[in-house]
């Protein structure tokens, strides 16, 4: 038996990593990620899992925020739209809750579901605001929102 309970997720995601990887690598498409190609595509999903599963083991966001981060800036600047670097995360997601629902004895769902949606979604939320932060920096005009308001100056 598990020391801790959340020793019982780690393992389960450490046994079940290569298949939600796979799972999750028929999801992640887009122009960006296709040019990259499926092994390079792979090992990123394998990075953003580890990740999670060290802070998990940690019980410290701290490893999912700061990779998360890290790929906002990278790509950010090599011109991925946020919307496709979140699909890599959901694709993830996806995988784990498809894995976990077809694996574990009903009575583990809620614990390792809410784990995993806890640690990924500290992990998009570091993405959106890192990203939306470069954006703004960069004076996007997409998210420009002056022109929405009257009296504002819309240069």
């Amino acid at each position: 038996m598990s020391e801790h309970p959340d020793d019982e997720t780690i393992d389960f995601l450490t046994h079940e990593r290569a298949a939600i990887v796979e799972a999750a690598l028929g999801d992640v498409t887009s122009r960006h990620y296709d040019a990259a190609g499926e092994p390079e595509v792979r090992r990123r999903l394998e990075a953003l899992l580890d990740r999670a599963l060290e802070a998990l083991a940690a019980h410290d966001l701290t490893p999912i925020v700061s990779h998360a981060q890290q790929i906002a800036r990278e790509r950010f600047g090599a011109g991925y739209d946020l919307s496709e670097v979140q699909s890599a995360f959901n694709a993830l997601e996806a995988a784990t809750w498809t894995r976990v629902l077809a694996t574990l004895p009903p009575d583990r769902f809620a614990r390792t579901l809410g784990l995993v949606s806890t640690i990924l979604g500290a992990g998009k939320d570091a993405l959106a605001r890192t990203y939306v932060s470069l954006a703004t920096d960069a004076h996007a005009p997409s998210l420009d929102l002056r022109a929405l308001f009257a009296g504002t100056d819309s240069a």
